[in-house]
């Protein structure tokens, strides 16, 4: 069985449905690999290309931007980590402070059992993390 690791250009045309020219090929693909039960994983990295880019790229809200995202992974042919699957599950996510970007960053060090350090003043909220005050 063959797995795949989708990238953000192939992400966004499956979400925006644009290019016209390469959303036969992008669908076709994940048609294909879906119906073989080959599966396709998204990255913590990717997805947060995608949330940006689908908001400045393509007039996207911050809640329709995360319910795209959201519905893609929730495919069960689509994998992601740990990390995003506990984000994406939280509610209001588009509007919580720290945000989504800020969420997987804080997961990912978590996961490799680190402490995040940042100047982002809601990561106050997030357990393990440090909050370095400007001088």
């Amino acid at each position: 069985m063959a797995s795949f690791s989708l990238d953000t250009s192939f992400v966004l045309r499956i979400l925006t449905e644009s290019p016209d020219s390469q959303l036969p090929a992008a669908l076709s693909f994940y048609e294909e690999q879906r119906q073989s039960g080959n599966p396709l994983f998204i990255s913590d990295l990717v997805l947060s290309e995608c949330y940006y880019a689908l908001q400045f790229h393509f007039d996207f809200t911050k809640a329709d931007a995360l319910a795209a995202l959201k519905a893609l992974t929730a495919e069960s042919s689509v994998t992601i980590t740990p990390t995003a699957r506990l984000v994406f599950g939280l509610p209001n996510l588009s509007q919580m402070k720290p945000g989504f970007i800020d969420r997987l960053i804080h997961g990912a060090a978590r996961e490799e059992g680190q402490t995040l350090v940042t100047f982002e003043k809601a990561a106050k909220k997030l357990p393990g993390a440090l909050v370095l005050a400007a001088s």
